[in-house]
């Protein structure tokens, strides 16, 4: 036990002991510190590739020819993510609207008392064919001629490095990117949109 004791002793007086110290107790956070940025650079790194394919493949989601194909268009973009993140879960959703200031906004509704959501007994008017209210307008699918189409894909891959875990966080991140187009007028544009009052 003197032995110890006297070791540390020798180690205060030591200059070299001292910067032997020091290092032990700040490398761990500077460890932490710096694990966190690549972790982070990369998370910023995977939402560029993510979003840099979403654009390229929407714009021609637009176009007639792709109108039907909407599974190659999927696969376009899975092939570009996971060139990159060769684990990644990919998924896609499409949104369809009549003009842009529609992206996003709830059904219209006669709204009695005032709290912006559809209470029973309350008028709405169906625009995107559910026989329910909803809180975003949007129709499921690419729509039809002159629609805005709301592509959003989202990937959920496992972050490398194990500063997550340090942290209290999830293994798992999911990103999500999109991008809102205009069909090409390649056909009539069929709007079904009805007022629904007795539900």
């Amino acid at each position: 036990m003197t032995h110890r004791f006297s070791l540390l002793r020798r180690l205060r007086r030591n200059e070299r002991g001292t910067a032997l110290t020091e290092f032990a107790f700040t490398a761990p956070m500077f460890l932490l510190l710096l694990m966190g940025v690549f972790d982070f650079c990369w998370q910023m790194y995977a939402q560029q590739v993510l979003q840099g394919a979403v654009s390229q493949s929407a714009r021609l989601a637009t176009l007639e020819d792709y109108a039907d194909d909407q599974d190659a268009l999927d696969e376009n973009v899975r092939g570009r993510v996971l060139a990159v993140f060769k684990n990644a879960d990919v998924e896609f959703e499409r949104l369809a609207y009549e003009s842009y200031d529609q992206v996003g906004k709830p059904e219209p509704l006669t709204d009695n008392n005032g709290n912006g959501v559809w209470d029973t007994g309350e008028c709405f008017e169906d625009m995107n064919a559910t026989g329910s209210w909803e809180a975003d307008r949007g129709s499921s699918g690419n729509g039809g001629a002159d629609d805005v189409v709301l592509y959003t894909v989202s990937m959920t891959f496992n972050r490398v490095l194990p500063v997550w875990k340090m942290l209290g966080q999830p293994q798992e991140k999911t990103l999500a990117a999109s991008t809102v187009l205009r069909n090409q007028p390649y056909n009539s544009n069929t709007s079904s949109s009805q007022v629904i009052c007795n539900l």
